[in-house]
């Protein structure tokens, strides 16, 4: 299980390398070197998902690598709990960024590979702490630039 230490508590994922290997072991990739230390959960919104990995405090955006391929087509669904990885609107552009969707949230999933039918890859659900999740789901938020 990979914990992740907020100031709210901890949360737990239970990764699954079966159904997304390539974006299991870049989100390993990134754990192992460290780039999620000291980044902030920067995008939240209500009734929808909390997102981080790319932010530290202030702002601040950190390097990533190079992007992954895009396994949202791997049967698994943005259901409240689940863990996906976060990308622009090219299907193959997730890095470190990911998502927790707070809701179910099915318009993120696979439904074409085309245009916006690809979704969004879900590689892991909360397994310990859905309440911290509630808890940052729930902080007061504002708009930084083009952060919400």
């Amino acid at each position: 299980m990979i914990k992740i230490t907020t100031n709210h508590g901890v949360i737990g994922l239970e990764l699954n390398a079966e159904k997304a290997p390539k974006t299991v072991a870049n989100f390993l990739a990134y754990v192992e070197a460290g780039h999620y230390n000291n980044t902030i959960f920067h995008r939240v919104i209500k009734n929808f998902m909390i997102q981080g990995g790319g932010m530290e405090p202030g702002m601040n955006q950190k390097p990533c690598n190079a992007p992954i391929e895009n396994e949202a087509a791997n049967g698994l669904k943005n259901k409240r709990g689940t863990v996906a990885m976060a990308r622009t609107n090219d299907p193959h552009s997730a890095t470190a960024q990911f998502f927790i969707n707070t809701v179910d949230n099915d318009f993120l999933d696979f439904k074409a590979a085309s245009g916006q039918g690809w979704g969004y890859c879900v590689f892991g659900e909360v397994v310990e702490g859905l309440d911290v999740v509630e808890k940052i789901r729930a902080v007061k938020t504002g708009n930084k630039g083009f952060h919400q």
